[in-house]
């Protein structure tokens, strides 16, 4: 009975640190796609994007998450997004082009527990109005869950589902729903993830018992110009579970020329996020640029103290970000 209660401390260890099943990302701004399938290619361009978080640095156990994303829209002709004067984008509709594709890969490690897997992403977007459009995604995921605690033996001939076959962990398909309204002045969108809740196992019987809570995540943000090149972005991101209490995230974020970004943001429950992201657009090819982003977490608790904060980086690579997209993206 010892080792069994062993495994149920490291489970609850897990879904007690920072109240999370699923990965937290502070970056979520520049790559909506990952807390909602919806997004992909909701925008017209090919995107690639690289995720490393690494949270409460210096304790032990922390989590610690990877990802690597893209998405992409496929296009008959080219996706007409023109200039306005202020320098942001708009979207002027068209017949075709009317699908997303997005996959990304995935590592989530929360002390002991770990989680491997895949997403791959199908969104439909149509206008609703002249400037406005409607996404719908739909997203197959897998991955596989394990409980790493190799210093010990789970044998016990008491505990017959007890056995070293947790070591092996366990698979689980599972499937995401997204809606995400797109518009030159606003964005809002929902999601929810995990909507079989892990009751489709392949593995040990010993993972009978492994469930995962649905999550929900509303997100909205409005642009508020200041000239010809700057604006501000205030957002907010409301996130639950079907165990956890709601947490939202308050934001506001400063852009210049679409080519600096600079926000804060208030997490409920006792966090506060800087970031920065700023755009490069490489000699002789104009049309691709690429973007790199840092935040860093402060948590406004007693755990701050014995750790170095939470930092996250991003890099992402924008194929066709100009008003001409390349002939490759129109082979559809």
């Amino acid at each position: 009975m010892k080792k069994l209660a062993f495994i149920f401390i490291i489970i609850a260890l897990g879904r007690i640190a920072s109240a999370q099943q699923l990965p937290i990302y502070s970056q979520y701004l520049y790559n909506k796609f990952l807390i909602n399938p919806a997004h992909a290619g909701s925008d017209g361009y090919t995107s690639i994007n690289l995720t490393a978080r690494e949270q409460w640095v210096g304790y032990s156990g922390a989590p610690r998450t990877y990802s690597l994303s893209w998405q992409t829209r496929l296009l008959k002709k080219q996706f007409n997004i023109k200039l306005k004067s202020s320098n942001r984008t708009t979207y002027r509709p068209k017949t075709d082009g009317r699908v997303g594709l997005g996959a990304y890969i995935f590592s989530d490690r929360n002390g002991l527990i770990q989680r491997t897997g895949f997403q791959a992403t199908y969104a439909y977007h149509m206008w609703i109005q002249p400037q406005t459009q409607l996404s719908l995604g739909l997203a197959v995921t897998g991955y596989h869950f394990i409980i790493n605690a190799n210093e010990t033996s789970f044998q016990d001939p008491n505990e017959p589902w007890l056995t070293d076959n947790l070591r092996r962990g366990v698979f689980v398909p599972d499937a995401d729903f997204g809606i995400y309204l797109l518009n030159n002045k606003f964005d809002l969108g929902f999601s929810a993830q995990q909507l079989f809740g892990a009751a489709a196992k392949i593995g040990d019987y010993a993972y009978r018992n492994f469930h995962m809570d649905r999550h929900f995540y509303m997100f909205g943000s409005y642009y508020i110009g200041l000239g010809s090149k700057a604006e501000l972005e205030p957002s907010i991101l409301g996130k639950m579970s079907e165990a956890l209490m709601p947490q939202a995230d308050i934001g506001l974020t400063y852009i210049y020329d679409q080519s600096l970004w600079s926000g804060l943001t208030y997490r409920t429950g006792g966090g506060v996020i800087a970031n920065i992201r700023f755009k490069y657009v490489p000699k002789h090819t104009e049309k691709t640029a690429m973007f790199f982003g840092y935040a860093v977490d402060f948590t406004l608790n007693q755990i701050q103290r014995v750790t170095y904060g939470t930092h996250e980086l991003t890099f992402a690579v924008k194929f066709g970000d100009s008003s001409r997209k390349y002939r490759w993206l129109d082979r559809y």
